[in-house]
């Protein structure tokens, strides 16, 4: 016959632990979760970032190299910059962009190659502005675009 006072003890050891596995899966499930979540977030705003620089270079380059003439060209590409960045959520203030060209003295002028270079420092999610944290916890992220101007192209 087997013995019952053992194996009382074993479902009273049992019984003990009732409800610990719930305890212990949130836990460690908050402990994973939390990190994860920022992870996603920030990936997104790197993204977002990303995708707003380089459609802003890109599109800033289109009208640049379309505008009737130097002053056009340099208002043209302005906007598009600021509305390519408005459009995720990116400060164009924040924005620094520079253009080049070579391959002839004016720009833009017949066959000239101009590139159009747009930096932005994306600050990370949910750092607090205390100390200036949110400018030393950013990404920089910066995107060119080159297009040739048009040899038909005659200024205006």
């Amino acid at each position: 016959m087997p013995n019952r006072a053992g194996s009382s003890r074993v479902l009273r050891g049992l019984r003990s632990e009732t409800g610990t596995a719930a305890l212990e899966f949130i836990t460690v499930g908050l402990i994973l979760l939390v990190p994860l979540v920022y992870l996603v977030i920030t990936l997104a705003a790197l993204q977002a970032g990303t995708l707003a620089v380089e459609g802003a270079a890109r599109q800033a380059v289109r009208v640049f190299v379309q505008a009737p003439n130097q002053e056009e060209a340099a208002a043209r590409a302005s906007r598009a910059i600021e509305f390519g960045l408005a459009d995720y959520g990116v400060n164009a203030a924040s924005a620094s962009t520079s253009v080049q060209c070579s391959g002839a003295p004016s720009c833009p002028s017949r066959n000239a190659i101009v590139t159009v270079t747009v930096r932005v420092n994306v600050p990370l999610p949910l750092v607090p502005d205390v100390l200036d944290l949110s400018s030393a916890a950013s990404v920089p992220i910066e995107s060119s675009a080159t297009q040739r101007v048009s040899r038909f192209w005659t200024e205006q």
